[in-house]
């Protein structure tokens, strides 16, 4: 990695910290719900920064928190600028995380997965050959051979 992405990664982990501390600490928003920051992604020139985060709860807390999290962003913002002391503060974007719902439906596809083999297996135990037992051709050995 070079010394630029590296710088990156600082900021972009220092962003996800002071975004977590401020929502934890300093929003008071009724409609903020139970909101973790799950990663940051800054732009190779630190004026943009990604702010992924998931929501617990159904799917009207989620609409509400991003409400939330939108009318807050001046605020936090503000917050990461004086924090970080950067020359130009980054904008920020807040986009929920689809990673899980994406973990949820693989383990949907994983549990009924897991079923229809159990099934298969139940299946496979319970059957009986087609033909013969053993459906292979052996030679024909001669009486003198055996002995």
């Amino acid at each position: 990695m070079s010394e630029h992405q590296v710088r990156g990664r600082k900021v972009a982990d220092r962003i996800r910290v002071i975004v977590a501390e401020m929502l934890e600490r300093r929003v008071k928003d009724p409609r903020l719900g139970f909101v973790t920051v799950t990663e940051v992604r800054v732009t190779g020139d630190l004026q943009h920064a990604s702010v992924f985060y998931t929501v617990l709860g159904s799917e009207e807390d989620r609409a509400s928190s991003a409400a939330a999290l939108e009318s807050a962003k001046g605020l936090v913002r503000s917050e990461v600028g004086r924090r970080l002391g950067l020359r130009l503060t980054p904008t920020l974007e807040f986009l929920p995380d689809a990673l899980p719902d994406s973990a949820q439906h693989l383990e949907e596809a994983l549990r009924a997965a897991a079923e229809r083999d159990a099934e298969l297996a139940e299946l496979a135990a319970k059957a009986t050959p087609a033909g013969e037992a053993d459906p292979y051709r052996k030679p024909v050995r001669d009486a003198d051979e055996t002995e």
